[in-house]
Formats: structure tokens, C-alpha cells, sequence
């Protein structure tokens, strides 16, 4: 078999004698190339086996990695690409999320089991609240996907989703709370440390600060109060994330049932596939390096404003964040070659850095001992229970407001997720993270809306 090069020097070859010579037929270097087009995730083979190698090397020699960008970008690509290619290839496993459900709690057991040395663990950690990274994926996530986004459905699907979600939110919450108080937890318990925690929003910006409400209004210790609510949070995003794989494998089955990645059912929200013409209707011209820093640098400075938001206003920073995006899309604020530039920035986070960025959220953030806490069998029922009536309303919801079932149920599903890196999961799972707008609409305000009613209604009972 011939290489594009080599056959490309030999048609060249062919027009007399000043034209280049035709490269030879090498196999072994044909078979090393094959070789190295072969992938452990984004990385070739060959340079995945240097890397172990690399870092094993380092660790048995100076005991310790350093928790500077470029070892920490080695060390999270070769294990969560690792992990991401064994939960690929585990039948029915990989179908319901498998891959994601790998790359984040696997490491959270090794770290739980001593199999991850301190040398390893401890600069991912470290790495990790020095750097906040996840605050830089989101931001590169939320406004590159969209300011690639056709204008038309980005409205239409903002204002759509809030009928499926707000009805799957109440639905959920009654059916959640009716099984909960059936299987014996006691109906206080079932509503405030369960159902409600479930859909509050994640940790940081969701049961964390509803713990804190809790401990005003009841006078008792927040650390002990999130203790209890933690499980649920965990678990019920475990679920979205099996769920959602599920549903991306009936939508394989029944294409008619989900856009792959497009909420509404009229136009098309793919990424750089639309609004590729400016103001006047040109189309626009290619995109360049300098364009996609650009774009890059437009997500800091969006991330940047909605912080200050945060900090001087007291408005959720990603909210805010979400918010100018949607307004400098709708308002034309961007040229079409930044537009383009932030779909390549997308694609990039996208492809590139989701799994690293699991694997360190298993390790940091998801203590083993409370996902094993989670599993008993009426907490398990309840959530499963309020996870599914959750997504299964948006899915009938969805059909008559004219959006894709499927999508629009896992979008909604995010409502029950972990906050941002629950959507990341998520979505993951699904195959659909161009749906992170959305899904961050579900995740920050319907969580913002289950907190801020649950502390009304406790502050009135107790």
C-alpha cells in the first residue's frame, strides 16, 4: 500500500526529467506510520508508550512528579486515555457511558485504595486548586459552541427549554419524594436531603450553598448537613450519565428520535455548519491561527466580566458568562471568522481535554467512601426514580415543543448532575457536548430556582 506522499511524488515523477523523482516504497517506514496513526485516545501509540515510560522512569528515580503544566498534561492524557479506551471496548458498558463512568471514578477507587502513589495523586491535587481548570474549559465550552451556533435555534431552544425542564423539575421532585416516603427514609428526608440535593445544581454552586441555607435555618452544622446531602448529589449524577448513554444508544437505534446533538427540530445548531456568511450575506473566509486566539481570548475576557459579575453584583459568574455570549451572538458583536475561530476552540476543548479533565475530577473531587455511601437501597430507588421522571417528562415534553426527545431529555438530565463538571460528564456520555449552552441553563438557573424555593419552603416549616 502507497502513501498519499509517495503517490503524489510519483504522478509528479511522471512529467520528464525535470520533474521531482518519485519517492521510494518503504514498508517499514509505511508500517511505522501506520504505527503511529494508531491512537490511545488523541495520542499515538508510540508517544503514549514513551510517556508511561517517561513518567514511570521519573517516579521511580526522584519520587515525585512536578505539578507544572506540561508533566500534568502528560500524566492526566496517559491515564484517562487509558481509561477512556478500556471502557470503550467493555460490551453493553460503553453503551450506557461507559468510557466517562471509567475515566471518573476509577480513579477516585485507586485513589481511595492506595494503587495511586502520593507521587502521582498529590501534584494532580496540587495542579488542580492552583490552577482551577475547569474554569478555563467551560468558558472555551460554553462560548465557543455558541458563537458557532445558528442565531434562530439558539433563541428558539433557550426559550423552549424551560417547558421541559421546569415540568420535568416538579414531576421529578413529586415522584422522587412519593417513592422516597414509601420506601421509609421519612418525608423531610426524602425532600431536603435527597430529592432536592439531586436537583440543586452540583457541588460548588448547587448543594454546598443550599447546605449553608440549611444550617441557617436549622441551626446546625453546615459540614455535618452537606455530609448528608453529598451522596445524593454524587449518585444522581452517576445516573444522568448512564441514562444519557442509553439514550445516545436508542438514538442510533431510532434516528427520528434525537438530532445528534441539535436541540430543535427546525434549522440546524451544528457547529460551524451555519452563520458562515456575515452581516451582508458574504461568506466568510478561512479561518487562521490568529483567529482562534482571537476567539480564545474572547471566552477569558466573557469568563473575566461574568466573575466581576459574580464578585460586585452577586449574579452567578457562569450565568452571567452564558448570558453576554447569548447577547454577542444575537447582537452580531463578532465577526464570522471569530465565530468560526471559537468553533475550533470548542472542537478543541472538546476533543482534547474532556477525558484529562474527568480523570482529575475523580481524583480530587469524588471521595470513594461517598459514592459508596450513596448505595443504599432506598436512597438508590428514590434517585433512579427522580432522575428518570426527570428526563422521561422531557422527552414527552419535547415532542410537542417541536425539539428533538433524546437531546432535549439529556439536556435536561444535566439539571441533576454535578454543576459544571457533571455537564461534562453528561454530555460526554451522550456524545453531545455542543449541547453545553443548554445544558448549563439547566444546570445553573433550574438549579439557582430548586435552591432558592427549598430554603423558602424550610425557612416557613421549621
Amino acid at each position: 500500500m502507497r502513501d498519499g506522499l509517495s503517490a503524489t511524488a510519483a504522478q509528479g515523477g511522471q512529467g520528464g526529467q525535470g520533474a521531482t523523482s518519485p519517492v521510494q516504497h518503504h514498508p517499514l517506514r509505511d508500517l511505522w506510520w501506520r504505527i503511529m496513526d494508531f491512537r490511545v485516545g488523541i495520542v499515538p501509540l508510540p508517544v503514549h508508550l514513551v510517556l508511561i515510560a517517561a513518567i514511570v522512569t521519573t517516579v521511580l528515580t526522584t519520587g515525585k512528579l512536578s505539578a507544572e503544566l506540561s508533566p500534568i498534561i502528560a500524566l492526566l492524557a496517559v491515564c484517562s486515555f487509558t481509561c477512556m479506551e478500556i471502557g470503550q471496548r467493555i460490551p453493553v458498558f460503553r453503551s450506557i457511558g461507559g468510557p466517562v463512568i471509567l475515566v471518573t471514578f476509577l480513579p477516585s477507587w485507586l485513589v481511595f485504595s492506595n494503587v495511586l502513589p502520593p507521587s502521582v495523586v498529590t501534584p494532580i491535587v496540587a495542579f488542580w486548586k492552583q490552577s482551577n481548570f475547569l474554569y478555563l474549559f467551560i468558558p472555551g465550552i460554553i462560548v465557543g459552541s455558541i458563537l458557532s451556533m445558528d442565531r434562530k435555534v439558539l433563541i428558539g431552544g433557550f426559550v423552549r427549554i424551560f417547558v421541559p425542564l421546569a415540568i420535568g423539575s416538579v414531576l421529578a421532585g413529586l415522584v422522587g419524594t412519593a417513592v422516597g416516603t414509601m420506601l421509609g427514609m421519612g418525608l423531610f428526608h426524602t425532600v431536603f436531603f435527597v430529592v432536592i440535593p439531586v436537583m440543586s445544581g452540583g457541588l460548588g454552586e448547587g448543594v454546598i450553598p443550599l447546605t449553608i441555607g440549611y444550617s441557617e435555618v436549622m441551626h446546625q452544622a453546615a459540614g455535618d448537613l452537606l455530609a448528608q446531602a453529598l451522596p445524593a448529589v454524587m449518585l444522581g449524577n452517576v445516573c444522568a450519565i448512564v441514562f444519557s448513554g442509553v439514550l445516545n444508544a436508542i438514538g442510533k437505534r431510532y434516528p427520528a428520535l434525537t438530532g445528534n446533538g441539535q436541540l430543535m427540530r427546525t434549522g440546524s445548531d451544528d457547529l460551524g455548519a451555519h452563520d458562515a456568511h456575515d452581516a451582508h450575506g458574504q461568506p466568510a473566509k478561512g479561518v487562521d491561527a490568529t483567529d482562534i486566539a482571537a476567539a480564545g481570548m474572547i471566552a477569558v475576557c466573557l469568563y473575566f466580566v461574568g466573575m466581576l459579575a459574580q464578585s460586585t453584583l452577586g449574579l452567578p459568574g457562569p450565568v452571567m458568562m452564558l448570558v453576554l455570549a447569548v447577547a454577542a451572538k444575537i447582537g452580531f458583536i463578532f465577526s464570522p471568522k471569530l465565530e468560526a475561530g471559537a468553533g475550533v476552540v470548542y472542537k478543541f476543548f472538546a476533543t482534547a481535554v474532556t477525558y484529562p479533565l474527568l480523570f482529575a475530577i475523580g481524583v480530587v473531587i469524588t471521595p470513594w467512601q461517598k459514592v459508596v455511601a450513596s448505595f443504599n437501597v432506598p436512597t438508590l430507588v428514590t434517585i433512579i426514580a427522580t432522575v428518570l421522571t426527570l428526563m422521561a417528562t422531557a422527552f414527552v415534553v419535547a415532542r410537542r415543543m417541536n425539539m428533538h426527545p433524546i437531546d432535549a431529555a439529556i439536556v435536561v438530565g444535566t439539571h441533576s448532575g454535578m454543576g459544571g463538571t457533571g455537564d461534562v460528564a453528561i454530555l460526554t456520555a451522550a456524545n453531545r457536548m455542543r449541547l453545553m449552552p443548554f445544558a448549563q441553563i439547566a444546570t445553573r438557573i433550574g438549579g439557582a430556582i430548586t435552591i432558592t424555593l427549598s430554603l423558602i419552603v424550610l425557612a416557613r416549616i421549621v
